[in-house]
């Protein structure tokens, strides 16, 4: 007796002429046009399911990987001939995506220009202000950029997929004495906050600080030597750093969570936390080849917040390049206030007194934005 053939999915008896065959599996001509396409480039026959590309157009997968790509800023499928790049990056983008990236004043997510370096010293402090509530529209955008790129470029604005309704603001790498004696933050701040953004009351908003690696140490082992103590303290005094970070322990073990790896010796410290290999949404980023991020703190547009801030992380990195290992793991938080110049930083001062972290004094704290 002759064996039937059946089609593998809906079952139905076939003659020999109506089989069709692919991959090993026999299907009737209907099934065959449910469960297979064929690549619109070179005509290989393909399970559905392993089909690249859109509803236009259907790739295999090495058409789609040597003739194609995607948009990096809608997604949409383009040729490679048909790519546009944009001069500060090297990913792709449509026609139309390209052409409102070349008008916007709020760039791409991935926009990345060589970095200009402001003011005279070893530690540079590149930050990155998320603001949110008040459009991420271009105009707004320019508004801030008028101020601050008079004469010279010093701030750039970027679309951030974990804001809602603004944009993120990133400086070029500049000293903490230009930051607070050069750079117009006040007048931005004030800026802002009149075309409604807010940054401290959002849900959305963090205050990032990236310091280049090159202020700790001559070689990247005396470097990783310093920026050890740096993660040391903050694992240590995590507690302090909460309250000073305004943000939430849920929301910090969100965005920058802690490493959990607190040992008496500086060192071990460190070594444990990049065992964990947590990557870069903690509180002490060490991803970056150039800088170290400090992603613990929530965003502001108040200005003495924002420079109180500042301060912190400048007294941290200092301690971390000029105390051994031995004098930082012995120093408690209450030194490490008391060690803080009160003229040079005083509205760190007062920041630390608002928020109960300054040996007991308090002062009134003020709303922040």
């Amino acid at each position: 007796m002759e064996e039937k053939i059946t089609c593998a999915f809906c079952g139905a008896v076939l003659a020999e002429d109506e089989a069709n065959y692919f991959d090993d599996t026999v299907m009737c001509q209907d099934c065959m046009d449910e469960q297979t396409a064929t690549c619109d480039c070179c005509g290989e026959r393909l399970w559905n399911e392993d089909a690249e590309g859109n509803s236009d157009i259907t790739l295999c997968s090495h058409c789609y990987e040597y003739s194609y790509t995607n948009c990096e800023n809608c997604g949409r499928l383009i040729h490679n001939d048909d790519a546009y790049y944009d001069d500060d990056s090297d990913y792709p983008y449509c026609h139309e995506c390209y052409e409102k990236l070349q008008e916007s004043s709020i760039k791409a997510y991935n926009y990345k220009p060589e970095p200009i370096f402001y003011g005279s010293g070893s530690l540079y402090f590149g930050i990155e202000l998320e603001i949110d509530c008040g459009l991420e529209n271009s105009a707004n955008a320019e508004r801030l950029l008028q101020i601050a790129n008079f004469p010279n470029e010093r701030i750039y604005c970027k679309h951030d997929g974990s804001i809602d309704d603004g944009f993120e603001i990133v400086t070029h790498p500049m000293t903490m004495d230009y930051h607070i004696n050069e750079m117009p933050w006040l007048k931005i701040m004030e800026t802002a906050l009149s075309m409604d953004y807010r940054s401290h009351n959002t849900s959305t908003c963090g205050l990032h600080l990236h310091v280049n690696r090159s202020a700790f140490g001559k070689n990247t082992d005396e470097q990783e030597i310093a920026i050890a103590r740096i993660v040391h303290f903050v694992e240590k005094h995590w507690n302090e750093m909460v309250k000073a970070s305004r943000r939430t322990e849920t929301n910090l073990s969100r965005w920058a969570s802690r490493y959990c790896t607190i040992s008496p010796e500086v060192q071990e410290t460190f070594r444990k936390a990049k065992d964990k290999r947590l990557g870069r949404y903690v509180a002490v980023n060490l991803e970056n080849y150039s800088t170290i991020e400090f992603r613990l703190f929530r965003g502001t547009l108040r200005y003495k917040t924002f420079i109180a801030t500042l301060q912190l992380v400048d007294e941290i990195c200092n301690l971390a390049i000029n105390l051994s290992d031995k004098e930082l793991e012995g120093m408690s938080w209450s030194d490490f206030v008391l060690g803080i110049n009160k003229e040079k930083k005083a509205e760190l001062i007062e920041y630390l007194k608002s928020k109960q972290l300054y040996v007991n004094e308090t002062v009134a704290e003020t709303e922040e934005m």
